[in-house]
């Protein structure tokens, strides 16, 4: 008898929603894509050459997608406005849901996908924040949980696109939330897994600038951000986000404690291959965010898949996404109002006084 295979569709086959097909179609051995939608017709055309050869059905129409026959997952990965809307359906229609980052770009949003997953207890419901999935990522938090730095007090983290003078990111900003909440929200994620994912915010505070993308103003959004997110607790975290790297992508995380430092990716390599010459030795990083992070991809495939199948827990709490979300947002804030924003001992905002 065959073993059984999670019967799983994919919503969104743009660049991340490509990917995550490819994964499910050929690099989780559980897992059988069985169906993909999207409304692009160019997207389409690439489906009906990668996909659909496979078996793969292609729709058009997201609500009869849901209703393919034998479905049991669906990974949403379209654009970043739509994403709670989808999960949503597909929570209401009893089927698994891997929703790629953000939930949305609002709170209340996100948490409507809290909700509706709360009311699915038996239904396994994921975001994918994909750095929780990366070899070097895990280790360090080991190392960190077995005590080896002390007390976590001081969190550094950034997330740092190549320079794409497209003017992709322009046109992105105005779906995307703002770099805080699009960008930064890996790093967010990541200083609640370290620091606790139930730590609760006492101060959030940024600046931006734009540097080489003055366009990206109208969607009230920068090309390079500082936050800085102060916990209850004695814990701070750091974070920059910037989309003009000139060498490649390098995203990078410290965890600073009372007795050593863990870092992860401070000197970023595509290759163990350097070049040595007359202008010094040189070596090749990683050029975007999948090249740094494909193998955690595939691994986020196959153990959502495995929580699904075998119905045990997923690896952290969807209730982290929606506080990753609200991290982001009072950046995203702070940076356009130029206000500290302060909250309480159980995070309720803390609303300044105003002559």
């Amino acid at each position: 008898m065959a073993p059984q295979k999670l019967q799983v569709a994919c919503a969104g086959l743009g660049r991340m929603g490509a990917r995550h097909a490819l994964n499910f179609l050929n690099r989780t051995p559980r897992a059988q894509l069985v169906a993909a939608f999207t409304p692009d017709p160019k997207e389409v055309q690439w489906a009906k050459t990668h996909l659909e050869p496979s078996g793969v059905t292609i729709y058009t129409d997201y609500d009869e997608m849901l209703r393919h026959s034998g479905l049991e997952a669906v990974v949403v990965a379209t654009v970043t406005t739509v994403h709670a809307e989808e999960a949503i359906k597909a929570i209401e229609a009893n089927l698994h849901v891997l929703c790629e980052k953000p939930l949305s770009t609002s709170v209340e949003i996100s948490q409507s996908v809290l909700d509706a997953a709360r009311r699915k207890p038996q239904l396994k419901v994921m975001c994918g924040f994909s750095r929780r999935f990366d070899a070097s990522y895990r280790d360090a938090f080991n190392r960190m949980d077995s005590g080896s730095i002390g007390r976590p007090s001081v969190f550094r983290s950034q997330t740092c696109d190549k320079l794409d003078p497209s003017g992709f990111f322009v046109a992105y900003a105005e779906f995307s939330g703002g770099i805080f909440v699009d960008c930064n929200i890996h790093d967010i994620d990541l200083a609640l897994w370290f620091f606790g994912q139930d730590s609760v915010v006492k101060s959030v505070a940024a600046v931006g600038i734009c540097a080489v993308q003055p366009e990206l103003r109208k969607h009230k959004d920068v090309d390079n951000g500082i936050g800085m997110v102060e916990f209850w607790g004695g814990k701070v975290a750091y974070f920059y986000s910037s989309r003009m790297m000139a060498a490649g992508q390098h995203d990078m995380t410290e965890i600073i404690g009372t007795e050593g430092k863990l870092s992860v990716n401070a000197s970023p390599t595509g290759t163990l291959v350097e070049m040595h010459g007359s202008a010094g030795v040189q070596r090749e990083i990683p050029a975007d965010y999948y090249g740094r992070f494909e193998h955690a991809f595939v691994t986020e495939a196959n153990e959502f898949t495995a929580a699904c199948l075998d119905n045990t827990r997923l690896p952290f709490k969807l209730s982290g996404a929606v506080q990753a979300v609200k991290i982001g947002c009072a950046l995203q804030e702070s940076l356009n109002s130029g206000q500290k924003i302060n909250f309480d001992e159980v995070g309720r905002r803390i609303e300044s006084a105003r002559l």
